[in-house]
């Protein structure tokens, strides 16, 4: 449902401004002495051979460091490498290179993004993460993508995992989980400047610097801009839609002892938005994390995280939250128990409270809101033959003020006949819960409310099935496989009332699915200077309706999904410290609304002149002039673009 298509706000001058004089503050700031301090090499910027992607190290599939080869999940690893050489700007870009994503850009700020199907301006059935802190709204459980930002040099990898995670990560995590995973700031000393302008990206800068405080303590301070053309309407002219962001923070990790590891984070930001015909949104926030960990032996740890992160995004006349401040608390432990399982355990608290005012348009009841959620896991690997065949058994239990207990298992069986072959099998539950959009909403055309949020609202259910292959047949290439069969039930549906009237519209749980596909990737190292890294998803989709269900739209509004996407992406090593990298892609057409499928192209052209230098050319979009990727209520087109950049480490 696109209820915050078009999401407008404005602050009083002090509040615009404190975002900005903070992230000036920590660039100016003088640093303490350095020691032990590390330049970045060079070097490391080289790309990851196909055998090396092989074995990096993930977390995300079992909250724990495994490598990639043996993970018995659906999962895609975005590197730091496969950021820059595709030349993306921006986080949702960046997703865009994990195939198994559907990542549609609705305007200059806004997407659309989820897995496996139920995509919406305002997806809600992904659980998106930024250094394990959770970034989903509770106002319709998505995530403002306008306002997750980073210093993509400063991004270790993106794991993506497609199929529900809510046995280890909760509630929202019913088509997948987007980790982002940030450099220790051990990684990052000395300077960097990254700078850039073009037709579609008028002006970008970072600025980071990285030092030693002491012999065991490691810091990182951060600015950054950013100035966004505004996108095209579908008839010509410009959608005066423009997006300015800045942002500054810090990062500092270090080590108590040898067994004692920290890390302290934050960052604020502030950005101005620009509206067709409208006044200009104005958004801030900031958030600061700890945590604490324990390492016991190579398998045995504990870890302790706490954050918290305030929001504020107001629409005049339609959407205005004043302030959202979210606390969360996490508590993790890793235990061998005998000498076939290993067992993890945790517990968590989160509460996120709110202030809204009404609009014309929307209202809230209640305007102010404190939602707590209290939840436990556990989950047991059982090495059923060592090295070679194990179950895992777990699930997570969490207590919402609306639903009560919900209860998420998952049930997996890996099979690794040796180390360069993984299959796999999995069941899981997983649930979406309510949001103030089910339950508190209402929107009103004139004095008349014709959508209203119920509280008999229910959590959205998925029960889904899935196998997969992961096999490296030679060093020089890999291939992984993966097929689904899911079951959704108590969706989100449009109930008009009994009495013959076309209003107010309750929104309910009378909506069910069912969906299977199937997702190939396969990468080459066709030479020791070229690699090809190609994907394909496939997704079909069933609706129906509870018996008894009057909703008018049979549940299309609720996603618009393609029925596949394949992509190509190649990385030549030229002589001369030249690169030269092509991405092609393809989306297949939406249904309803109707969007015409498309084929774009990228295209980067990058030359490191020296250890500490490099220039880069890309080109985005060269196929067409412009081309639409999803539906809004007026329809707002991509443009061809291009622009130059220049990196300097120091």
């Amino acid at each position: 449902m696109n209820f915050l298509a078009n999401r407008r706000v404005f602050r009083p001058q002090w509040r615009r401004r404190l975002p900005w004089a903070l992230a000036a503050w920590l660039l100016a700031a003088p640093a303490p002495a350095a020691q032990d301090e590390r330049q970045v090499d060079p070097s490391e910027l080289r790309s990851l051979s196909i055998e090396e992607l092989m074995e990096v190290e993930v977390t995300s599939a079992s909250r724990r460091i495994e490598r990639y080869s043996q993970t018995s999940a659906s999962l895609t690893v975005v590197t730091n490498e496969d950021i820059r050489r595709s030349g993306v700007r921006s986080l949702p870009e960046a997703l865009r290179l994990a195939n198994s994503l559907h990542v549609a850009r609705v305007d200059s700020r806004t997407w659309a993004i989820s897995a496996r199907g139920f995509n919406i301006s305002t997806a809600n059935k992904m659980l998106v993460m930024i250094d394990g802190r959770t970034v989903y709204t509770p106002v319709f459980s998505g995530v403002f993508w306008d306002v997750q930002d980073l210093p993509l040099d400063d991004v270790d990898r993106i794991e993506i995992i497609r199929g529900p995670g809510a046995s280890l990560w909760g509630a929202n995590a019913v088509n997948g989980v987007i980790n982002i995973v940030t450099r220790s700031a051990r990684d990052t000393q000395g300077g960097l400047v990254t700078a850039g302008a073009g037709t579609e990206e008028r002006g970008f800068a970072d600025v980071r610097h990285g030092g030693a405080l002491g012999e065991r303590t490691w810091y990182r301070v951060y600015g950054k801009y950013r100035y966004i053309d505004a996108l095209a309407l579908a008839a010509g002219g410009s959608a005066e839609d423009p997006l300015r962001t800045a942002q500054g923070g810090f990062r500092v990790d270090g080590d108590l002892s040898d067994r004692d590891a920290f890390t302290v984070q934050g960052d604020v930001y502030g950005g101005v938005i620009g509206e067709l015909a409208r006044e200009d949104t104005d958004v801030d926030g900031g958030n600061l994390l700890g945590r604490w960990s324990r390492r016991f032996s190579d398998v045995s740890s504990m870890e302790l995280q706490v954050y918290w992160d305030r929001s504020s995004r107001i629409v005049p006349n339609q959407f205005i939250e004043n302030r959202r401040d979210t606390w969360d608390l996490d508590f993790q432990h890793r235990l061998p128990v005998g000498q076939r399982h290993d067992v993890l355990w945790g517990v968590g608290y989160r509460v996120s409270s709110d202030d809204l005012d009404n609009a014309p348009q929307i209202v809230w009841e209640p305007t102010e809101r404190t939602i707590e959620l209290f939840s436990a896991f556990g989950q047991d690997e059982i090495a059923l033959v060592p090295d070679r065949l194990r179950l895992t058994l777990g699930s997570k239990f969490e207590v919402h003020e609306s639903t009560g207990l919900e209860v998420q298992p998952n049930i997996r069986l890996t099979w690794t006949p040796d180390d360069r072959k993984t299959f796999w099998g999995s069941v899981s539950r997983a649930v979406r819960e309510p949001t103030r959009i089910d339950e508190d909403v209402r929107f009103l055309v004139g004095p008349v409310v014709f959508l209203q949020g119920s509280r008999d609202f229910e959590s959205e259910t998925v029960l889904a099935y899935e196998v997969g292959y992961r096999h490296q047949p030679r060093p020089a290439a890999s291939v992984e496989i993966a097929a689904f069969y899911n079951v959704y039930d108590n969706l989100r549906s449009q109930e008009p009332p009994g009495n013959g009237a076309p209003f107010p519209i309750t929104l309910a749980n009378n909506l069910n699915a069912e969906t299977y596909g199937a997702e190939a990737r396969f990468n080459v190292q066709v030479a020791p200077w070229w690699r090809l890294y190609n994907s394909i998803a496939y997704l079909h989709k069933d609706l129906s309706l509870d018996p008894g269900s009057r909703d008018p739209t049979g549940g299309t509004g609720e996603g618009n999904d393609p029925d596949y996407r394949f992509t190509i992406r190649s990385f030549m090593d030229l002589p001369g410290r030249f690169e030269l990298d092509a991405w092609l892609r393809h989306v297949d057409e939406l249904p309803a609304p109707f969007v015409p499928a498309y084929t774009e192209l990228d295209l980067h052209l990058g030359w490191r002149m020296n250890d500490r230098l490099e220039l880069a050319l890309v080109g985005q979009n060269l196929l067409h002039d412009q081309h639409r990727e999803f539906p809004s209520p007026v329809p707002k087109e991509v443009q061809r673009g291009v622009y130059g950049k220049a990196t300097w480490r120091f």
